[in-house]
């Protein structure tokens, strides 16, 4: 298998305390599209909380050790379009223009991507001509029906909408039904939940609602926040509904419970 490029995968946060399975799927996905991937053990945070509560300082120092620990690889991805937005759009702002640091947080910027956009942008999956399996995504036997959580950060800051429909649509044999409003914030919001949690509490439960009215059988998303907010708000409900990251079904890796069922 020809190797195409060097991935320093971000795992964020709450994949390494909660949901690890995400990141050994990420792996899986990524090394199958003939990509090398190293996990920088050195990684922590992405800074975004320190950043919302105007800690820019705090922010300034997580940052400059990120750039000092993924700059290297041709790219930088994580399974999370929240975590890749904060190193993508909000890293350069926290170093004034003209600074070496500065021009580093660019040039980092420039290659950062959340895993299913760079499935499909960059490394053009899938894809008519990649259809042997040296060169595809592992393709999937998952056959369920599914409704899609648009996450707030991934789709208005990075534009990540299409791509991982194109992914289920291609690489599985699930059937997706759109939840009304799928592009409405779940109410987690990292710190938003906190500062408001009645508020929060009301969208996750519209959010829960909508999803059931699909009758799918399994909630999709692309971050774990959205995620874990969602599988809680179900499950007490007494929801039958699954809660995966888009990655384990792509990868076809299901042993670990769904979010929440454990």
């Amino acid at each position: 298998m020809a190797v195409q490029y060097s991935i320093g995968l971000f795992v964020t946060c709450l994949v390494d305390l909660y949901r690890p399975s995400v990141a050994f799927s990420s792996i899986k996905l990524l090394e199958s599209a003939g990509c090398t991937v190293s996990v920088p053990p050195s990684q922590t945070c992405c800074g975004q909380p320190a950043f919302n509560s105007g800690d820019n300082k705090s922010s300034q120092a997580i940052a400059k050790a990120t750039i000092d620990a993924f700059e290297s690889f041709d790219y930088v991805v994580a399974p999370s379009g929240s975590c890749a937005g904060m190193l993508k759009e909000h890293y350069p702002e926290l170093f004034e223009e003209g600074s070496s640091w500065h021009s580093r947080a660019v040039a980092m910027a420039s290659k950062v991507y959340e895993l299913t956009a760079f499935l499909v942008d960059v490394l053009q999956l899938p894809n008519a001509s990649q259809t042997n399996a040296d060169s595809s995504p592992a393709k999937s036997n998952f056959n369920k029906t599914v409704t899609y959580h648009d996450s707030c950060a991934g789709l208005r800051e990075l534009g990540i909408k299409e791509q991982p429909r194109s992914l289920l649509a291609n690489a599985t044999q699930s059937t997706l039904t759109e939840m009304e409003d799928t592009d409405v914030c779940c109410g987690f919001g990292g710190t938003f939940c906190v500062k408001y949690p009645e508020i929060s509490g009301r969208m996750v439960t519209d959010k829960a609602a909508l999803a059931t009215q699909t009758g799918a059988d399994v909630l999709l998303g692309g971050d774990m926040g959205c995620l874990m907010n969602i599988a809680g708000r179900l499950s007490r409900a007494g929801s039958d509904i699954e809660v995966r990251h888009i990655a384990e079904v792509l990868a076809d890796d299901l042993a670990t419970p769904a979010i929440g069922k454990v």
